[in-house]
């Protein structure tokens, strides 16, 4: 990636929120001849134009499959009346001044926020853009600029006189940015919403053909490959090893130890492995968990009988439960997740004792940056994070503490400067290495009298993800971390008497955000209970989750469109299948699924899943769905088979002949309705997540097997 050339005053202008929109050729520069590349040129904040035409957009997110590339750049080209053809894109710079997400103030994905947070400023990049060319091509044609109109990449003006991009972007690179600019009326939208097939994801050919670099593809003159040795249990760590046998091992070059292990260094990762199985440590483990999964689960279920701190509450929840009626009690049991994403983790780093260069598939960017300097004792101008493709993240690649930056910087470090080094985790390596979706439990009890809800309460044990992070000042309060209990401290059905509340436990296991954070779990539980309290008051579940919905209508609005899409008539069993709803709210999207199931030898066979989402404005329809479809299915078979189980504090899922993942043939048919809305984009990387558990659930209820109190939900009837 060509460095970062900005003057003092831009930088300060784009972290005040003025978009520099625009990078056109520097003054000087030679024109690329025709049909040859274009002049490489420093990157300002968010688009570059070319003078062979081409409108490259930096996009501050990493592309890990979720679709930033395609979608930043459809909301730059929407504004800038370029042609689809033109749209490039490329990973923006480490640079929290002006590529923070506008939703963290650090630079970063995650929350489902990449669409959401840069709609506004993306379109005003190309609209600035579009008026600097626009101006450029008056003052050429000595004519109005009100006079020019674009369309798909071409000026024109009525005397006949027309031009493409490339031809004025020198010119336009000397004119003084817009301090306003107008965006289009939506309903002059050409691309923003085109579901046409003709909006072809730019990450795709490269994929495909095998040109697209991830980090595991780098390879450099004297690169030395890195995995390391860590503890078997968490929270151990090193007295002493012996590294006779594992230096005898051709191919390793040397054997150091860094704060989270022994680092092997080799010319290839062969040898590293082999070097790895040949070390003998001492491992000191008075810190390290010890116990089992089912002995946790166990003393969470216990806690879970005793109130926690308060997390929401409104009305009289006990004094519900004491009024008569029936009262009704469920428990959900939730095991620990690795992310499981096809790449694991894997960083490149080169120093030289002045400067470093960093290559990763970076998912905070701004902590990762910050890290890598600490380690090396480097002022941060002295760093450079170059963000990579991702092959799937899931959260793992958003670690709160930089756990991969810090032990790529740490390994660099211990070998000395001016030895490349990559580090590799195997997929042993990721599921045994911890950053896994807590261990929760949910206690819920709730009234039924005179066929109403009137009582709802909802105990929570698990760990916290924030706590220790530098997300912890602002996410958690009052003891309550805020992504404990989102979806579960409010939930969208008027009942008069609630209460949330929540045990932060504590354990040596890392725990990370998972796929829809909280809402992994408290979907789950909360959708599950108010089918159950529905059912006992004789309710449809759609009818009565629509009574209870009287303050969430854009909710309301997907249960009513998925409802129609599936032609609903109560779920009940036909031909031995029967179907179950869900309706979660999460990242700002509304999201409601209806999956019809039959019962299988090992448990639910998913045949179809019906979901309708209201994400705002749409963005790129065919994205949505894409999401949605790969959400769906990464829930389901999480739902259906996953689960990281501790032995004695040691890892026993080490890899996916163990930790079980949807197979090809088990994936539902999928139907996808978008619900039109004018509201600002929101997310679609993880809502659709949330819903396909408990609708599975609940189908499986009306055939007679039961809403699984513990999940995977194979494991728990076997």
């Amino acid at each position: 990636m060509t460095a970062m050339r900005l003057s003092r005053r831009t930088m300060l202008k784009a972290s005040a929120g003025l978009v520099i929109a625009l990078q056109l050729p520097l003054p000087g520069r030679a024109k690329a001849a025709s049909g040859a590349a274009a002049t490489p040129i420093a990157p300002n904040a968010f688009v570059r134009v070319g003078t062979d035409n081409t409108v490259t957009v930096l996009v501050k997110h990493i592309e890990f499959g979720q679709g930033p590339f395609t979608g930043l750049s459809t909301l730059v080209a929407e504004e800038l009346d370029a042609d689809w053809s033109q749209m490039r894109a490329e990973h923006a710079p480490a640079n929290a001044d002006l590529y923070k997400n506008l939703a963290f103030g650090v630079q970063g994905t995650g929350g489902s926020t990449a669409i959401a947070n840069s709609y506004q400023q993306l379109r005003q990049a190309g609209a600035a853009a579009r008026a600097m060319l626009v101006q450029a091509a008056a003052d050429s044609w000595k004519v109005p600029a009100g006079e020019i109109t674009v369309e798909r990449g071409v000026l024109r003006h009525s005397s006949g006189r027309q031009g493409q991009f490339g031809e004025f972007a020198e010119a336009a690179a000397k004119l003084p940015v817009p301090q306003s600019v107008t965006l289009k009326d939506p309903s002059a939208f050409r691309l923003i919403g085109l579901d046409n097939g003709s909006i072809r994801k730019l990450d795709t050919p490269g994929k495909t053909d095998g040109t697209a670099q991830f980090t595991i593809d780098i390879m450099t003159p004297g690169m030395l490959t890195v995995v390391v040795a860590r503890p078997p249990r968490f929270g151990a760590t090193l007295v002493s090893f012996d590294d006779t046998a594992a230096r005898a091992v051709k191919g390793v070059v040397d054997v150091k130890r860094i704060p989270s292990g022994i680092a092997i260094y080799a010319n290839g990762t062969w040898p590293a492995l082999k070097a790895r199985e040949a070390l003998t440590a001492v491992w000191d483990e008075a810190k390290a968990e010890m116990r089992s999964t089912a002995a946790m689960i166990e003393e969470y279920r216990a806690l879970a009988k005793t109130p926690g701190i308060v997390a929401g509450t409104h009305g009289d929840a006990a004094a519900a439960f004491a009024g008569g009626g029936q009262v009704i009690e469920a428990e959900y049991v939730f095991p620990y997740l690795a992310h499981a994403p096809m790449e694991p983790v894997d960083g490149y780093l080169e120093w030289d004792g002045q400067s470093a260069r960093a290559r990763f598939g970076s998912q905070l960017q701004t902590l990762d940056h910050a890290i890598i300097a600490k380690v090396l004792d480097l002022t941060p101008d002295k760093v450079t994070v170059e963000t990579m493709l991702g092959g799937g993240s899931f959260g793992r690649r958003a670690q709160g503490d930089a756990q991969l930056a810090a032990e790529l910087a740490h390994a660099a470090r211990a070998i000395g400067p001016n030895r490349p080094v990559k580090l590799v985790w195997t997929r042993e390596d990721d599921l045994a290495g911890g950053y896994y979706r807590s261990i929760f439990v949910h206690r819920l009890k709730g009234s039924v009298q005179d066929g109403k809800i009137t009582g709802w309460s909802n105990t929570i044990v698990g760990q916290s993800l924030a706590t220790g992070t530098p997300f912890e000042a602002f996410m958690v309060k009052d003891g309550v971390d805020a992504t404990s209990v989102e979806g579960s401290k409010e939930i969208p059905y008027a009942i008069a008497n609630f209460r949330c509340d929540l045990h932060t436990v504590t354990s040596p296991v890392p725990v990370l955000w998972w796929r829809s954070v909280g809402h992994t779990h408290t979907g789950y539980a909360v959708e599950c209970f108010i089918d159950e309290l529905l059912e006992a008051t004789g309710q449809d579940p759609v009818d009565g989750r629509l009574a209870l919905m009287g303050k969430e209508p854009r909710l309301a609005g997907v249960l009513r469109a998925v409802a129609r899409a599936a032609n609903w008539s109560g779920g009940a069993p036909v031909n031995g299948r029967a179907r179950g709803v869900a309706a979660v709210e999460s990242f700002g999207s509304f999201v409601a699924q209806i999956a019809e199931v039959s019962a299988g030898p090992e448990g639910p066979i998913v045949h179809k899943v019906w979901c309708a989402i209201d994400c705002g404005v749409a963005v790129n329809p065919d994205v949505i769905r894409a999401q949605i479809e790969g959400g769906i299915g990464y829930g389901l078979g999480h739902v259906l088979y996953a689960e990281l189980d501790l032995d004695a504090g040691v890892p026993v899922q080490t890899n996916f002949d163990s930790y079980r993942s949807l197979r090809i043939h088990e994936m539902p048919e999928i139907e996808v309705v978008i619900v039109a809305s004018a509201e600002p984009p929101t997310g679609v990387g993880e809502p659709g997540v949330p819903p396909v558990g408990p609708a599975v659930a609940n189908a499986m209820a009306k055939l007679g097997m039961g809403r699984p109190s513990r999940l995977p939900m194979v494991r728990g009837m076997v």
